[in-house]
């Protein structure tokens, strides 16, 4: 006797409410446990890469232990810099890989003026910050997420074969903030490093000690940006006043202090730069105040670069800096005990050079980032033999 209507539809009732019931478990557990049905439904962190330096707290969320903010990030949302992202509750990178910028650059350009002068670097950089800058002069690569800018992919050996092609000396993080790639610059730097390039970091500072170190084993030279020595100043340049869960732990110039001592104590070259804008930072007394820090916990050796401010991005109702401002800061410097005090983005200007500190002969003749001459001989001034530091090369 054949199947009745009756009995196809009570069948086909059935088969729809078991099918409704499977279906509400398969998202309840997917609500519950974000991550195990990825094999199924296509794995959301395919082509990622694990971050590193990170905690798992209750629930799904992770707190990021990268830099001064120690975002706490929940499932499915990115930290500040936007380039971190819990996916079921592990931390992955978006931007492994994915460089928005390379170029060869003159050393000089970081800068560092006490590294293998007159030398070309390849530099690179991706999206994101940490910082969010108003002046800052890549804000088309700090200011946006990797979706949003052109991109080309990379692996560690390819970009430091590219490197090597075009004969650089040098390979440099740098034209975003490095520490938002962070995975990535830490695999590049020991390929870079163990093929012969010297690697350097540009960096605001803000990232936190343990990474650093990490990153310190396979790091020469380290310019820091300095942004200012005021705390108000670095919640204005930070954004740290903004609520929520991106709200930093750590004061950002507490943070940049420090990493300026571990770089330092580690015995890796270091730079500072400090970008004068009119109104917000050029207070000779807080410069004064910044000098003689600088040269009580960092020694007197350390370069200092006081940078002309160009009005870009949202900040561009201020003038340039005056040259002045930046003749009397430099002297400020000076007279607080700095031997190698810089003047940068005025090309031409005496600033862009060299002087022994003994004997004041010009040692490294620029003209913004030129070298016309150099009369060092082994790290040495030619003229009186004082022993000027820095990476001078064989």
């Amino acid at each position: 006797m054949g199947e009745t209507a009756a009995d196809k539809r009570s069948r086909l009732r059935l088969g729809l409410e078991v099918a409704v019931l499977v279906l509400f478990v398969v998202v309840g557990l997917v609500i519950i446990f974000p991550g195990s049905f990825s094999v199924f439904l296509g794995t959301p962190t395919k082509g990622l890469r694990p971050a590193m330096f990170y905690e798992k707290l209750e629930g799904s969320a992770v707190q990021c232990q990268l830099c001064f903010r120690k975002c706490v990030i929940e499932d499915g949302q990115r930290g500040f810099c936007t380039n971190r992202k819990n996916v079921g509750g592990a931390l992955y990178t978006l931007v492994y890989g994915k460089l928005c910028a390379l170029q060869i650059d003159p050393v000089e350009k970081e800068p560092l003026f006490h590294v293998l002068p007159g030398t070309p670097s390849f530099c690179i950089g991706t999206a994101g910050c940490n910082f969010r800058c108003s002046f800052c002069q890549n804000w088309r690569l700090a200011h946006m997420t990797i979706e949003e800018v052109e991109h080309s992919e990379h692996t560690p050996e390819a970009v430091v074969d590219l490197a090597l092609e075009w004969r650089c000396t040098g390979f440099h993080f740098t034209y975003n903030e490095p520490t938002v790639f962070y995975e990535y610059m830490y695999d590049v730097a020991k390929v870079a490093r163990g093929r012969g390039l010297l690697v350097g970091v540009h960096t605001n500072g803000a990232i936190n000690p343990e990474p650093l170190r990490e990153l310190l084993r396979y790091v020469d030279a380290v310019t820091v940006d300095l942004k200012g020595f005021d705390d108000e100043y670095y919640e204005y340049v930070t954004e740290q006043s903004t609520s929520g869960p991106h709200l930093p732990s750590t004061p950002p110039l507490e943070a940049v202090k420090t990493t300026m001592l571990t770089v330092r104590e580690e015995g890796i070259w270091l730079e500072l730069v400090n970008l004068l804008i009119p109104t917000l930072n050029d207070d000779m007394g807080e410069v004064e105040e910044m000098c003689v820090w600088i040269r009580e916990n960092l020694g007197e050796d350390t370069p200092l670069h006081f940078i002309r401010f160009q009005p870009a991005h949202k900040l561009t109702k201020l003038p340039m800096t005056p040259v002045e401002t930046l003749e009397r800061a430099r002297s400020t410097a000076i007279v607080a005990g700095l031997k190698y005090v810089y003047i940068g983005n005025v090309p031409g200007h005496e600033g862009n050079s060299l002087y022994c500190p003994e004997c004041g002969e010009i040692l490294i003749l620029r003209f913004h980032f030129m070298v016309f001459e150099n009369k060092l001989e082994d790290g040495r001034c030619s003229y009186c033999g004082y022993e000027i530091p820095g990476i001078w090369g064989e």
